[in-house]
């Protein structure tokens, strides 16, 4: 804590630390990788989406179905996010009819799963068997 700046003794200031938090701990630290960003410039609505999307899937087939997004060969669904939004053919595999092409969400989640694969490498785990 710092001291008042008059040093009255009246009150004191608390100044808050950045920490590093993830949102959940892996079962197996040593089996695991993780990879955060901070200050990216992206839309939440179109992120969240795009991450939905990529949930389970393996890195490399989830670095591909990125890559065609940005290609404009599939799209994102968007289940949640809908208002405004038109409908699209491509959304037929997801079930919906409603999707879109963020590409700079692409990017960023692109950049995060290079990082993973980076700190897989590192630990030497198996990249294939990555989530």
């Amino acid at each position: 804590q710092l001291a008042c700046p008059l040093d009255l003794g009246c009150h004191s200031v608390s100044r808050a630390r950045m920490v590093k938090v993830y949102s959940r701990k892996p079962q197996n630290a040593e089996k695991a990788v993780r990879s955060s960003g901070a200050n990216i410039r992206v839309h939440f609505k179109n992120t969240y989406e795009t991450a939905n999307a990529i949930r389970g899937m393996k890195l490399k087939q989830a670095r591909g179905y990125l890559k065609d997004v940005m290609a404009h060969k599939q799209a994102v669904p968007f289940f949640r996010f809908t208002g405004g939004l038109s409908r699209h053919a491509q959304a037929k595999r997801w079930g919906t009819n409603v999707c879109r092409w963020p590409v700079n969400s692409c990017k960023a989640l692109l950049t995060l799963i290079d990082n993973a694969l980076a700190n897989a490498k590192a630990k030497s785990l198996d990249e294939s068997k990555l989530t």
